[in-house]
This record gives structure tokens, sequence and C-alpha cells, in this order.
């Protein structure tokens, strides 16, 4: 459904950040983009969004597609209006709404109000907490709640493709495990396709489908979520664990010099 073909994107015209990125996230499935800070993640996430031209950058080669149709040369709006959105990393709510009106603005790509008023229904069905904040600032919500109000708004504008920007960033494991599990159970229910950026690798590749890793601006492997859990330098590296099992400290991981086996 959502190809990246071979994309560069520069940032005023000198900063080379992406380098040849090509991915697809599979219709109907989730797939996962894993990495460390900086490898260029969430760049790849706003050239999918449009986002890029907020902050000076451009898709300079390359393409992505949604479908048949090219998306990288359109506007965010019309971006949205296709079906692709994005839920951004550290749950930008509105503060100043309440949790409805927040869910209200998700909508603002759709004219019909009873489905506007369906949508809000859909999504406390998959977060009844949501519900019950319905008449609360944004502001006054909780970290996990914020989180669900998010993504919930974005499920506002009946997406075909959700692109997730670090959702575990700064929750308590519970909750992290209990959104996780909303997402899985939109991408089952509602046949959303889902392209997950995610530090959390055990996490992610409990839930993907297909995994890609990116570092420095490149995809320097790729395979099923499978492959990715078995593979020996996911294990070290993205996971914590030696080839013996046992789990490393994060420091150990953290300033280990990665062996060069990413491009053989």
């Amino acid at each position: 459904m959502l190809t990246l073909n071979n994309i560069e994107v520069i940032y005023d015209r000198v900063i080379l950040v992406l380098k040849g990125v090509s991915l697809t996230a599979r219709e109907g499935g989730i797939t996962t983009l894993l990495g460390a800070n900086g490898a260029g993640k969430t760049t790849t996430l706003k050239a999918i969004s449009g986002l890029l031209r907020t902050e000076r950058g451009e898709v300079a080669q390359g393409s992505i597609s949604l479908g048949d149709e090219r998306i990288d040369r359109l506007a965010p709006f019309d971006v949205v209006a296709r079906g692709v959105v994005q839920v951004f990393e550290g749950r930008r709510v509105l503060e100043h709404l309440t949790t409805e009106e927040n869910l209200i603005v998700g909508a603002h790509t759709r004219r019909d109000g009873a489905g506007v008023r369906q949508g809000i229904e859909r999504v406390y069905e998959y977060f009844p907490r949501l519900a019950e904040r319905r008449g609360v600032q944004a502001g006054y919500l909780s970290g996990g709640e914020q989180q669900m109000l998010v993504i919930g708004r974005a499920l506002m504008s009946s997406p075909r493709v959700m692109l997730l920007d670090e959702p575990s960033l700064g929750l308590a494991p519970m909750l992290v495990e209990e959104i996780f599990r909303i997402v899985q159970r939109l991408n089952r229910e509602q046949k959303l396709t889902v392209l997950l950026v995610e530090q959390n690798a055990a996490l992610a590749l409990a839930i993907a489908d297909h995994g890609y890793v990116m570092e420095n601006g490149r995809i320097v492997i790729d395979g099923s979520a499978e492959q990715l859990r078995e593979n020996a330098d996911i294990k070290e590296f993205y996971l914590g664990l030696t080839q013996l099992g046992v789990r490393k400290s994060y420091r150990d991981v953290k300033h280990y010099k990665r062996r060069k086996r990413w491009l053989s």
C-alpha cells in the first residue's frame, strides 16, 4: 500500500539526511522501523506525511506512493485526505481544548456530521477511558490518556495508513502494553495499515509483521519480524542480548562499537 522508493531527503538544500531509503508498509499489516536516535526514522515519517516543508526539507530524489498514486509532492492536508495520518512523538494534544474537542479537530477533512459523531463513539469504544474524560481539558490528562487521545484523534480522519512515532515514549510499561494491544486490535478489526517507529525493539517486533532497521539515514537490514528477532546483531544492539542469551547493560550496548555486518 505505502511504498518509499529510493528517497533522498535534504534540508536547507545542503544537509543530506535520508540516503536512498526504500521500504514498503504492506496493506493491512504492521511494519516497524527501528533505529537509534538520529538515524532518520522521524524524518522518514515526515517525508511521507508532507511535513518536511515546514522544516525547510524536501524529498530531493525518489518517490513515495500510496497504491498507484504518488504523494510525495502533496501538501500535508492532501496526504491526510488520501488516508495517511501521522501520530507525532511527544503526545501533541491541544491542551486547552477538551478531549472531545480534540477528537473533533481530528475530523477536519470530513464534512459528514453523522459520520464524525460515529467516529467519536468508535474512538470511545477503543479507548473507554477517553469517554470518561470527554469534557476534561486535554492538558489535564495523564501521559497515557494523552497518547490514547492522539491515536484516537488520528482515527477521526478514517485513515487507511497510520504512522506512529514512538508511542511508548515516557509511558509506564503497563500503559505501553495496553496501547500496543489497542494498535493490534485496530490493525485487525479496522484493517488499518500501520508504520510504527519505535525504540522499544522487543515490543515493536512482538506486534509487527515486518521490520526495517535504519542507521545513519540508510536501511541496513530488513526482514520478517521473526527473522529480525532471531538476528544476532538485532539481539545484541537492539534487544540487549548476547549470543549466550545474557542481557547486557544499556551502557554496554550503547557504547559498544557496532560490528560492520549491516552492509555486508
